[in-house]
Order: structure tokens, then sequence, then C-alpha cells
């Protein structure tokens, strides 16, 4: 099992910047995975936002590329996100996502709020 810690989020005005970390803890977990962040709006599906390896390969999905910025420490287990420029759409509750890449099981944070609005 792993379990995941996460924290920030919050309010903030469009073109703001907030940051977000989460650190795993538990069973085998330097083996190869990847680590990263999705989101969900109501009444949307879950989507991928970006994603590091363990190996330091990145993954973004389009709609945040130039604006967030994902980065990992191995030695804390603790990956990170940098949102820069935000804007209203970007107003959802962000998932950790933990992801051992041999065996594909994944595992998910509890989820923080991202508020975007003046």
């Amino acid at each position: 099992q792993v379990q995941l810690v996460e924290s920030g989020g919050g309010l903030v005005q469009p073109g703001g910047s907030l940051s977000l970390s989460c650190a795993a803890s538990g069973s085998n977990i330097f083996s190869s995975n990847a680590m990263g962040w999705y989101r969900q709006a109501p009444g949307m599906q879950r989507e991928l936002v970006a994603d590091i390896t363990s190996g330091g390969n990145t993954n973004y999905a389009d709609f945040v590329k130039g604006r967030f910025t994902i980065s990992r420490d191995n030695a804390k287990n603790t990956v990170y996100l940098q949102m820069n420029s935000l804007n209203a759409e970007d107003t959802a509750v962000y998932y950790c996502n933990f992801r051992r890449l041999l065996t594909r099981i994944n595992y998910w944070g509890q989820g923080t709020q991202v508020t975007v609005s003046s």
C-alpha cells in the first residue's frame, strides 16, 4: 500500500499562482513509479494534469503547458506542482496519483480544492 498526503491548494485570483505538494509513504515506494496530478471539475471526468516518473520524465496535458511545472524530490518521495497564470477553468479538485510502472497499480490522494475566482 501507498499513502499520499497532499498539501497546498486554496483560493486564488485569476492570473495568480499556487503550488501543490504530495508526499508518498508506504511499501516499495522506491520501485519504478510515476507521480502526478489529476483534476476533476464538477460534472467532469478526472483528467491528467501532469506526471513525472522516478527517472525524471515529465508529461503535461496540453491545457497546462507553459503554465504548470511538475517536479519531484525522490529522496523525500514528494512531487510538486507549481501552477502559474491560473484561470477559472483550472478550478477543480486536484488529486495526487502514484502509479507503479511495472504493475500499473494506482494509488490516490484524498484531493485538494483549487478555486480560481475574483
